[in-house]
């Protein structure tokens, strides 16, 4: 693959990631600033089955390097990296939400965030140091056996384990204890599959795109993405247990549908047209807006008032929640903008180092 292809797919790559962010905020706006109701509501239970999975996707895609060599220096060192980028300002935005955005007294809000697994909505960043930190190590044994085999045989074995919290019937609630809640490691399971399949997509990336063009892979990925959100939403054949089939297949399908659409089109996502260059500069600046839009969420309870007693209509649910996301993604970059002002700030709270 020429120079030029492969920048081409990194720019439609940071596309996509800011798209994703998108929806994640939109997600949030509906959730926490409209306060519209899951059960209720016409997007919500959309958004949430692609969202995140496809934020980790991007995030395993490009955590596979095909040139990097692992040594015990490298490997420490971008350890290092890691925490102090995804750990740090974390607890840092969660403290000034806490402050600002919580009723609570702050001891018993921080405790209380603490003992959850969502982290008071900051959990994103230590999970993906977690899921960082496991693929490392298997990294090194992949390079040291130089084979993908090891990270093959992970995401095996993460998908069992996400499979396995949806069947406490079956296998018991084994995740329901006080490491699992305080490290939020229950949703390093939710979701590192989907970091390792966005990894193994990277390494057989030319196996994968020949597949992507074949005439029957995207028909069948549609049917099955209809297939299981019709059951999920308006079916309900498979009940119980059973429920997470539907679940897990049309968070795949959903996310391979979005991932195919950016690829195919990818030269409306270059820096050369304004839709590209404004989701690339989102999308570079993901760490930014999720720290802040915490923060600069409104509360609006009227509109989820109004979108809940007029459902469904999904159309204008997702409108107004992106064009409120918008608006909110806009003031996180400018607040991010006028803090990177201090190079301290901008290295401690953003990960990134002034050049000199």
């Amino acid at each position: 693959m020429d120079k030029a292809v492969k920048q081409n797919r990194m720019e439609w790559l940071d596309a996509m990631r800011g798209f994703t962010m998108i929806l994640v905020v939109a997600y949030h706006t509906a959730q926490f600033g409209f306060c519209e109701s899951e059960k209720l509501s016409a997007s919500l239970p959309f958004l949430v089955l692609f969202r995140m999975p496809l934020f980790f996707f991007v995030s395993g895609f490009l955590a596979y390097k095909a040139n990097w060599i692992w040594t015990v220096e490298s490997f420490f060192s971008l350890t290092w990296k890691k925490v102090k980028v995804q750990v740090l300002p974390a607890l840092v935005f969660l403290c000034v939400f806490l402050i600002f955005r919580n009723k609570l007294p702050f001891w018993d809000a921080f405790m209380q965030s603490m003992q959850s697994p969502t982290k008071g909505g900051y959990w994103f960043t230590w999970v993906l140091l977690q899921m960082f930190l496991i693929y490392y190590i298997f990294a090194v044994i992949g390079q040291k056996t130089k084979s993908h085999a090891p990270i093959v045989v992970l995401w095996t074995l993460t998908l069992c384990s996400y499979l396995s919290l949806y069947l406490p019937h079956t296998v018991g609630k084994w995740y329901k204890t006080d490491f699992m809640m305080y490290s939020s490691f229950y949703e390093t399971l939710k979701f590192m599959h989907f970091f390792l399949i966005g990894n193994i997509v990277h390494r057989y990336w030319d196996r994968v795109q020949r597949l992507f063009d074949s005439r029957w892979f995207f028909p069948v990925v549609i049917a099955v993405a209809v297939i299981c959100c019709a059951d999920l939403f308006k079916w309900h054949t498979l009940r119980g247990e059973f429920t997470n089939i539907p679940n897990t297949l049309a968070m795949y399908s959903l996310m391979c549908i979005v991932l195919m659409c950016f690829r195919v089109y990818q030269k409306h996502f270059t820096k050369a047209t304004i839709i590209g260059a404004g989701l690339q500069y989102i999308g570079t600046r993901t760490l930014d807006i999720y720290l802040l839009h915490f923060i600069l969420l409104p509360k609006m309870p009227q509109v989820g008032e109004w979108l809940n007693k007029n459902q469904p209509n999904f159309v204008v649910d997702v409108v107004l929640s992106v064009s409120v996301a918008l608006v909110i993604i806009g003031f996180c970059l400018l607040v991010s903008n006028i803090l990177r002002i201090s190079p301290v700030l901008k290295e401690y709270l953003f990960g990134r180092k002034t050049k000199i």
